[in-house]
Order: structure tokens, then C-alpha cells, then sequence
């Protein structure tokens, strides 16, 4: 049964996106929940069982390795069973239809890409590619998840060097990619309207896009299960599954009115 939507806040999120010049959507944990990806901050999330700064932080990685990669195995195991959700494949529907100009997300797991949104910038890094801190080494991750890595105690070692691999996202204490930090930016600075979709806005400086947005004058529309403090200050709020919320949305938006 579809979730209830406060109609002034859906109808108002419609005529936001329709009359989009270069509609943005912004992406965190929360919308790949449903595709069995855990989350980080939310009661049953994976930051409730580890202290994040020990295991997934750099200086953590540096220290540790091996503790690094006993926490990232079972993670590595659901992203590789995962595949993209109903809300994944709503925003690829906007972006087709050209109602949604680039997806920015927080999340590494490639679901955006896989559902056939084309523009997604992945603010921290993704895990295609593993990279040598020792050596500077550069190559793909598929090599390196042998049944021996996903089940065993096995470290991803570098060609080169034989240094332990570090997965292409970013760890806390690293700084953002780069190329990926200035596309985000431009398509911010560029929006007129920003679509908020399962992020809390608490990790930065990523989740300060979209009060970069707000401030420039973009309307901001937060699609999410719990709150967010943005919420006051938005144009729209639609609280709820955002695999029921977006594709919901995504009809709407993309259903002929009588005057088109």
C-alpha cells in the first residue's frame, strides 16, 4: 500500500521539477536502504557497531589494514548482491525524460549508474577501483574480489609494490576527489531546483550542497524517512520510503497535463 503524501508539499515538488530549468538530485545512504545496502547513522546502522574514526577512517586504513578490510567484507559482499531500487530507477526516468539534469551522491555503490542515470557524480569516490597510498598504482577492483578476499582473511595487494590496496572512496581525514568536488559544485551553483533524496545532510562537506543551493536561490525539495535540517527552509517535504516517494514523484512529473 502506497505511503500517504501531504498533497500541497507533492503537488508543490511536481510543479518545482516540471518547471525546472536544471533540476539537481542529491543522494544519500537512504536510498539504497531498500536495495539491502545498510546505512550509517540510523539506529541499526553500521556506524552503531564500530567507532567509524577506527575502522573507516585513513589514518584507521594506515593502522590496521586488516581490521579495515574484516569491516568492509560483509559491506563488499551486500554491494555486490545489490541491485538498484524502484527510487534508483526514478531518477533515471527524470534524467531521461530531461527533467533532472545530474544526480551527486554520497554513496559508493554504483546503483545510480546501474539503474542508467548517465551525469552522476560521486562526491566520495566509488569502489571500481583500488589504489596504492605507497606507489601511486591505479586499477580495477573486480580483479581483487576473488571468493578468497570476500570470504577469507585475503588483502587486496599492490602489482607493483605488494603494498595493501585501499578501495578509490573516500575514507574520513581524506579529502574529497577533486574532479568530482568541482562537478558537483557547478552543477549547484548552476540548479534551480535540488531534489533531496535518503540523506540526513549530517556528513560534510557534502551534505552542505544543497544549503549552497538554497542560498543561491535554488527551491529545495527533501525526500527522506526522518527528518533533516533542512526540512524549515525547503520548499517541499515528502517524509517516507523514497522507493515508494520517487517513483510516485517521477509519474507525476512525467504525465502530460492537459495544457502540455
Amino acid at each position: 500500500m502506497a505511503t500517504p503524501l501531504p498533497q500541497p508539499d507533492f503537488d508543490m515538488a511536481v510543479t518545482l521539477l516540471r518547471g525546472a530549468q536544471h533540476a539537481v538530485a542529491f543522494t544519500g545512504a537512504g536510498i539504497s536502504t531498500p536495495s539491502g545496502i545498510p546505512d550509517f547513522r540510523s539506529p541499526s546502522g553500521l556506524w552503531q557497531q564500530v567507532d567509524p574514526m577506527e575502522v573507516a577512517s585513513i589514518w584507521g586504513f594506515r593502522r590496521d589494514p586488516a581490521r579495515f578490510y574484516a569491516w568492509l567484507r560483509p559491506l563488499a559482499r551486500d554491494l555486490l548482491r545489490a541491485r538498484p531500487n524502484p527510487a534508483h530507477h526514478a531518477l533515471a526516468r527524470l534524467e531521461a525524460a530531461g527533467r533532472l539534469h545530474a544526480v551527486i551522491t554520497q554513496n559508493i555503490d554504483g546503483l545510480h549508474q546501474k539503474a542508467g542515470s548517465r551525469r552522476v557524480i560521486e562526491v566520495h569516490g566509488g569502489l571500481e577501483a583500488m589504489v596504492c597510498l605507497d606507489c601511486g598504482w591505479r586499477g580495477d577492483a573486480a580483479a581483487f574480489l576473488t571468493d578468497e578476499f570476500l570470504h577469507g582473511q585475503a588483502l587486496p595487494r599492490c602489482p607493483r609494490c605488494h603494498a595493501v590496496l585501499k578501495p578509490d572512496a573516500t575514507l574520513f581525514g581524506e579529502p574529497l576527489p577533486a574532479e568530482a568536488w568541482r562537478a558537483a559544485q557547478a552543477a549547484i551553483e548552476r540548479a534551480d531546483v535540488v531534489l533531496v533524496a535518503g540523506s540526513s545532510l549530517e556528513v560534510a562537506p557534502a551534505g552542505d550542497l544543497p544549503w549552497q543551493a538554497h542560498r543561491n536561490g535554488a527551491a529545495v525539495i527533501i525526500v527522506n524517512l526522518t527528518p533533516t535540517r533542512l526540512d524549515p527552509l525547503a520548499a517541499a517535504v515528502l517524509r517516507g520510503d523514497v522507493a515508494q516517494l520517487l517513483p510516485q514523484l517521477a509519474q507525476a512529473v512525467l504525465t502530460p497535463t492537459t495544457k502540455e
